[in-house]
């Protein structure tokens, strides 16, 4: 080897071999830059046929909430538990007002409409002693059905199936929740390519002045995409406890060393987005388990009118028919699950607070092993990142090749 032809060369084309090690941390950061974007956009699919991209999370959306979402319901929410924490006494103070004109329209409702001569001719003494007593039971059955639903929470709601089905529907909202967890991560990823480029572009000065090469531009470039990636990666993760290299550096998985921050954060988007109040209701009237709801309410109702028909009953019977009397208890309970929507919104800052969801997502993260803790973003990772980091390789091979183009020009 004639290393004063090598000394010579370099002394010749220093601006050449200047721009390869900031070339190589060019390459580092914009495959970075470009292997976070692709894992959130776009929303859907763009393309023709099949050439074309959607966003990693989007376009896994159901595995990775249900991934998630797993962990949540296995780790972070005892369903029961949290729903016990609702006082039925208090739900009932709260809905007074709405349950008392509810059950006032759906009375004036049935009667007008199953003995509307009746109704009329019913003295508004008479009106007002029926409306006061089947106000007065109202409240009584909302607290049993409270208390049935509380003991067994399980029977009308899946809570796993209604957050998987809101995060699949609303993938922005899927996508904020790997993003804003991991905000700083997303920012270590991107940064760490500009100096693990560096130090690869300086070997890669060391074998073109060796070699002249026009393989090593592009095939380093390759190299600094998919190592960088692949390196930056694993640093994020790994090693789970502070583990010290070389006697020198002390290193532990980034995620992992902010597990305090992120209990903080992941606590806040699943209560503020995904286990609301209002994304409960719509399960529970809506979810695969709904009926059981329905049947609920429905021999609710039903039972309530028979105890305030009581001993005038036969008379109520023998006045409208016992298939009418069946049919009026049937549409009772109809209205009443109509009504449900916009009668329970006015309990939902009540039980916001008492659920507390967010401080309970806060206190079990912050208990979860490392292992466990993991589960909340890896599987953003685990299953597509092979395709993130070959992205960010082609993308530095193409540089390379770019980079030997303008050399030999």
């Amino acid at each position: 080897m004639d290393w004063r032809a090598v000394a010579d060369d370099i002394g010749e084309h220093w601006h050449v071999y200047l721009t390869m090690p900031l070339i190589a941390a060019v390459i580092g950061y914009v495959t970075k830059r470009a292997a976070i974007e692709m894992m959130y956009k776009p929303l859907e699919f763009v393309g023709i046929g099949r050439l074309g991209w959607q966003g990693v999370i989007p376009a896994n959306a159901e595995r990775m909430a249900s991934v998630a979402m797993d962990l949540m319901t296995t780790n972070l929410i005892d369903p029961k538990e949290v729903f016990s924490r609702l006082d039925p006494k208090a739900v009932v103070a709260e809905l007074r007002e709405p349950i008392e004109r509810v059950v006032e329209e759906i009375t004036t409702e049935l009667v007008s409409e199953y003995q509307p001569n009746l109704w009329e001719r019913l003295p508004n003494r008479a009106r007002a002693l029926l409306l006061a007593r089947v106000r007065a039971e109202a409240p009584r059955m909302v607290e049993r059905v409270m208390r049935e639903l509380a003991a067994d929470i399980d029977q009308v709601l899946d809570v796993k199936d209604m957050a998987v089905r809101n995060l699949v529907r609303d993938k922005a909202v899927l996508n904020r929740l790997i993003r804003d967890t991991a905000t700083p991560e997303m920012r270590f990823i991107a940064r760490s390519g500009i100096w693990f480029g560096l130090v690869i572009g300086l070997v890669q000065v060391a074998v073109w002045a060796l070699t002249k090469s026009a393989w090593v531009m592009p095939v380093f470039g390759g190299l600094t995409g998919w190592l960088t990636d692949w390196l930056a990666l694993k640093m994020i993760f790994f090693p789970r406890q502070p583990t010290r290299f070389l006697g020198l550096v002390t290193w532990q998985g980034m995620f992992q060393r902010r597990k305090s921050e992120v209990a903080e954060d992941y606590g806040d988007l699943i209560a503020k987005e995904v286990l609301t109040v209002h994304n409960v209701l719509e399960a529970v009237l809506t979810g695969p388990k709904s009926d059981r709801l329905f049947e609920l309410i429905h021999r609710e109702v039903r039972r309530s009118i028979d105890a305030q028909a009581g001993t005038v009953k036969p008379l109520v019977v023998a006045a409208v028919g016992s298939r009418r009397y069946q049919e009026m208890k049937r549409a009772a309970a109809h209205k009443a699950v109509a009504r449900i929507p916009d009668t329970v919104r006015h309990v939902e800052d009540y039980a916001t607070g008492a659920l507390n969801i967010r401080d309970t997502i806060v206190a079990q993260i912050r208990a979860l092993t490392p292992i466990q803790y993991e589960g909340l973003l890896r599987p953003a990772f685990r299953q597509d990142e092979w395709k993130l980091i070959a992205v960010g390789a082609v993308i530095g091979f193409l540089v390379g090749e770019l980079q030997v183009l303008l050399v030999l020009h």
